[in-house]
């Protein structure tokens, strides 16, 4: 694999970070609860401040106190939500959140009741997560090397690693040079929970973290040195947020009529090791799902494939009927 070592710095990568305006009094005590007390991940302590922000808007449009809100604000806030567009699965996130913050004004004695306790989650329809067929991610796997128009580097490694061990974006972003296997054949990652799993990264992978590995300290300030694997064209960890824009600019150029993301990368891992017979308990290790029935979703999966391979190889698949 031949590489390039220089790297452009004339544009940005990865989007600017949000910063959400916090009205509420109460709301920001609750984020610094989460973040010192509770010592949730960045990740989760961004969604909570998404979701809350969202919220005081709602209430300081609508001349309402959050802290005082009753059931019917809060399901007019869900309301409008829908009405705008949002997606169900974003809308129970944020309803979520907004639980969180009542419970913990219960908990410190502010309010006696929680306003959205009786409000249901949105029903999600059933959809097969997004997947990339064997030759499909062969050919995504390539694009850095094809197109030249990042790090090819750090970019096949990181495609490779994240599929080939089946990780979240969380994940990928936290792997340190201390978390890996010395023969680089797998890591140390910590999933949800703080939870620690072995994962195994295939050849390919480790001969492109190999290649990575030689030039990315050529690339780090002395002055600035990090652990992490995967640093952004400052030299510094590369941030969750910089990772899925790296992943949306390969898609981009893909020519692949699908929503290429990295946790795409993620249910391929899965979708290929069903298909393989992979027993289903072992996938579920391998991903650090705590429950079985969140894997099972892969089996539907492997039945869409198998509906995938009948219409292309049967002579009479394909008919209307």
């Amino acid at each position: 694999m031949k590489n390039s070592v220089s790297v452009p710095a004339a544009r940005r990568e990865g989007p600017p970070a949000v910063h959400m305006n916090i009205q509420s009094v109460k709301m920001r005590e609750y984020l610094t609860y989460l973040r010192s007390v509770r010592g949730v991940s960045v990740e989760t302590l961004r969604a909570y401040t998404q979701d809350l922000s969202r919220f005081g808007d709602y209430c300081v449009n609508h001349n309402i106190d959050p802290v005082t809100a009753e059931i019917g604000d809060v399901r007019g806030f869900i309301g409008e939500a829908s009405f705008q567009g949002n997606a169900a699965v974003s809308i129970n996130r944020a309803l979520s959140s907004i639980r969180g913050f009542y419970r913990w004004l219960i908990r410190m004695n502010i309010r006696m009741d929680d306003p959205s306790a009786a409000l249901r989650n949105l029903k999600i329809p059933h959809s097969l997560p997004v997947f990339l067929w064997e030759n499909e991610m062969a050919e995504f796997a390539e694009l850095p090397e094809e197109k030249k128009i990042l790090w090819p580097p750090r970019d096949t490694a990181l495609i490779l690693i994240m599929y080939s061990a089946g990780l979240r974006v969380s994940e990928a972003a936290s792997l340190s040079l201390g978390s890996l296997e010395r023969d680089l054949s797998g890591a140390r990652v910590i999933g949800k929970g703080n939870k620690e799993r072995c994962v195994f990264f295939s050849e390919d992978a480790r001969k492109a973290l190999e290649d990575w590995i030689l030039v990315r300290p050529l690339c780090i300030p002395a002055e600035h040195p990090t652990d992490r694997l995967f640093i952004n064209r400052r030299g510094g960890p590369i941030s969750t947020g910089g990772l899925r824009w790296i992943i949306s600019r390969y898609a981009e150029q893909s020519g692949l009529h699908k929503n290429v993301h990295p946790h795409a990368l993620r249910h391929t891992f899965a979708t290929h090791l069903v298909n393989s017979g992979c027993d289903v308990r072992v996938v579920q290790e391998l991903l650090g799902h705590v429950s079985l029935s969140t894997t099972q979703r892969y089996t539907h999966v492997d039945i869409e494939g198998l509906k995938r391979i009948y219409s292309e190889a049967h002579p009479h698949g394909s008919r209307d009927g």
